[in-house]
């Protein structure tokens, strides 16, 4: 017989299915040796209090084999000679679109900027070795897109538009462990992402698609505001449909469409830092233990969020046990991200802590930075929110000292007002210099980080500490441009047959989100070639 049941335990009796059995034969009446197998279907720590649990929802086979698949594979026919759809951008949004183009008969052509996912960590390595951004190649560039090396975190709160099961039941498909889709906050890890990136791509060329690296999308093609095709750095490749996935770091893109009067929007986001802490110090205070996680329970996570004078200030994209990168685009400009291994085994623990920016923020005179090299906007500019996104990474830049040695500064400094003048070891592999952020950081932000990390330390004790440390700058957390579509269609609000796609085009916002919604827009080309 197969059982299903809710089970809350101590982490040493979840830590493996023998010790699983045990418990389930004591607390269900079951003879131990009569249990085949349990399954966890669903996993989350509630660490609230000074007892950890674990709660599960397993299902146990009695005296039965189980013979259904931990996850559902999905079939992809042969679509070679079918109607092409041309996708720009190979980041999660951009590859299940291709993945769902060929579930529904089309013909996906994938474009990419950047490099393969393997050749991608050349370019990685070089700019912590020799502090140069490869313009096309980066952590935001490149196969995978900017989830491949910061993170491969599953986790989204947006899901009502597609099926987030679903997506992770692909991932499982081309390599990812079934346990994610039991975990609360899945991770798949940056050590293990791009081996399923290069399954995935491999389905998509099996099956009759193709993938291109090293191509970059330099304009669309428009006829009569019907899409016809692109025209990237290698030529032309014409096509009936264009899904535009290109990821929040994509400016070129947006100032093409900009200048060629493709309706877009600011749209807010949020800036701040990135902190770190001791991930050692981290497990002592989210599990109420002078002995830190101890030997059954992960890297702790945290998550805080308050309110300052009307902004939200809160943590982001949180990584246990991980590093924090150097994440530029283009040079002369510096920005952080973090990242964790799948084992989340790392020494330090980070996560962004930033503050929520609103368009019209960006026009108060705190906000407007002065920033040589970087032309100003108008006021009403939709690239304006992006404009200052650009003058706070490059004054970021020169405060690192014209590289990629990021400004820092212990996190009690930072509240107090003083300037560090030493500062905690980091995972930061370019290196870090002291710098007074609280200083140069517009008033804006500093002053609510400051207002918001005082919060976060009454409510969690030990963790505003001289410990921790503040890496600037934080900018990437969505995109700060909307490329304006239609709810319906998905299709561009202008342009027949155009598709703004993901958290590029300002409709996601992490890996899940933006695959849902490259899987929606590829089910509209579908509908819109009335196929």
């Amino acid at each position: 017989m197969i059982h299903e049941f809710q089970l809350r335990v101590q982490p040493h009796e979840a830590a493996n299915e023998q010790s699983l059995k045990r418990y389930i034969s004591r607390d269900k009446g079951f003879d131990e040796r009569t249990i085949t197998a349990v399954r966890v279907l669903r996993r989350s720590i509630d660490a609230r209090q000074r007892t950890i649990y674990v709660n599960l929802m397993v299902r146990v086979f009695v005296n039965e084999q189980p013979t259904m698949e931990e996850y559902v594979s999905r079939e992809y026919g042969n679509v070679e000679g079918r109607q092409p759809v041309i996708v720009v951008g190979a980041g999660p949004a951009g590859l299940f679109a291709a993945l769902k183009l060929i579930e529904n008969g089309l013909r996906p052509i994938v474009v990419e900027r950047g490099r393969d996912v393997r050749t991608r960590k050349v370019d990685l390595a070089s700019i912590s070795r020799t502090h140069k951004v490869n313009p096309e190649s980066n952590y935001c560039f490149g196969e995978g897109g900017a989830g491949a090396y910061s993170d491969g975190k599953l986790y989204t709160r947006s899901k009502k538009r597609g099926s987030v099961e679903g997506v992770l039941n692909i991932f499982c498909q081309h390599g990812a462990s079934p346990t994610i889709l039991a975990d609360a906050h899945p991770h798949i890890g940056t050590d293990k992402l791009p081996r399923v990136i290069e399954n995935i791509r491999s389905r998509i060329i099996e099956c009759g698609g193709e993938v291109h690296f090293g191509t970059r999308m330099d304009e669309l093609l428009i006829k009569d505001n019907r899409i016809c095709g692109i025209r990237t750095c290698k030529g032309e490749i014409l096509a009936p449909a264009v899904i535009l996935a290109t990821g929040h770091s994509a400016k070129d893109v947006y100032r093409w469409l900009h200048s060629n009067n493709v309706a877009l929007e600011a749209k807010g986001f949020a800036v701040g830092v990135r902190l770190e802490h001791p991930s050692e110090l981290i497990d002592q205070i989210q599990y109420h233990s002078p002995k830190g996680r101890g030997k059954y329970l992960p890297a702790a996570e945290y998550s805080f969020t308050t309110q300052v004078d009307g902004r939200g200030v809160y943590s982001f994209c949180m990584c246990p046990g991980g590093v924090v990168i150097p994440s530029a685009s283009a040079a002369n400009e510096l920005l952080v991200n973090g990242m964790s291994p799948s084992h989340r085994g790392g020494a330090w623990s980070n996560s962004g802590m930033v503050v929520q920016v609103n368009p019209e923020d960006v026009l108060l005179p705190d906000m407007r930075l002065d920033c040589e090299g970087i032309e100003s906007v108008p006021d009403d500019s939709p690239l304006r929110v992006m404009n200052f996104q650009e003058r706070l990474e490059r004054l970021c830049w020169v405060m690192g000292n014209c590289r990629q040695t990021a400004p820092a500064q212990r996190m009690t400094d930072f509240v107090r007002g003083k300037l560090s003048y030493d500062l905690p070891r980091s995972s930061y592999a370019p290196g870090l210099v002291s710098s007074p952020l609280h200083f140069w950081l517009p008033k804006f932000v500093s002053t609510r980080l400051q207002r918001g990390f005082e919060h976060f330390g009454r409510s969690s004790r030990g963790f505003l500490t001289s410990e921790a440390t503040m890496i600037g700058v934080e900018t990437r957390t969505s995109s700060p441009v909307r490329i304006v579509r239609d709810n319906d269609t998905l299709q561009h609000v202008g342009i027949a047959g155009l598709f703004p796609c993901g958290e590029g085009a300002g409709y996601a916002g992490g890996i899940v989100s933006a695959a849902v919604d490259g899987e929606r827009c590829a089910i509209a080309a579908k509908e819109y070639l009335g196929l």
